[in-house]
């Protein structure tokens, strides 16, 4: 880093105490937080993650709490089986919003059929692949070569010449790569 004249001095900008700390009379005197924060910024945290709102997220919740097993875990599978995250999962997109914008346009196509919907659940053996026009195929195309080294999860098979994929599973609570304790928004979004 290169410093000028002045921080030969104690007048240092750079080398002052006072930067050590964060802004503020008192810097910061953060606490752990209260129960109810630390289950909302887990909540919070997967919402963000997926590029959700709250009601869609909640939709998700009731959906997983009435299936038998851990729910925060058919959460997590469900949030994980949406059609832009597949997508993007597949290295068909970029991002996540790319991914959801790609489904919205009518771009993807699931098992044959248009699907323009980003919340669609895919269910394991279904087909994704690309609308068959120049368009639509050089977005993928270009998605693809950018993620070109990027390894593949296991529930999950591309095949880059015909630029569609393929659900081999359904996923698995090791797929989720976000280090989050969904128990924790079990028990903030079943109170």
């Amino acid at each position: 880093m290169i410093k000028g004249i002045r921080c030969d001095s104690a007048k240092c900008a750079m080398e002052k105490q006072w930067r050590q700390q964060p802004p503020g009379m008192h810097g910061w005197k953060r606490t752990r937080g209260t129960e109810y924060a630390v289950r909302l910024r887990e909540k919070q945290k997967v919402k963000r993650y997926y590029g959700l709102m709250d009601a869609q997220f909640m939709r998700f919740y009731r959906m997983a709490a009435k299936f038998p097993g851990n729910t925060g875990q058919l959460l997590l599978q469900f949030l994980e089986r949406r059609l832009d995250n597949v997508v993007y999962k597949m290295g068909m997109a970029l991002s996540r919003r790319n991914a959801r914008q790609l489904v919205n346009h009518g771009h993807i196509y699931v098992n044959g059929r248009k699907v323009d919907r980003a919340s669609y659940i895919v269910a394991a053996g279904d087909k994704v692949s690309v609308k068959p026009n120049d368009r639509s195929r050089n977005f993928v195309k270009a998605a693809l070569s950018a993620t070109e080294g990027q390894t593949l999860q296991g529930w999950l098979q591309v095949d880059r010449n015909n630029l569609e994929g393929t659900v081999l599973a359904l996923p698995g609570r090791e797929d989720v790569q976000i280090p989050v304790e969904e128990n924790l928004i079990v028990e903030f979004c079943s109170r």
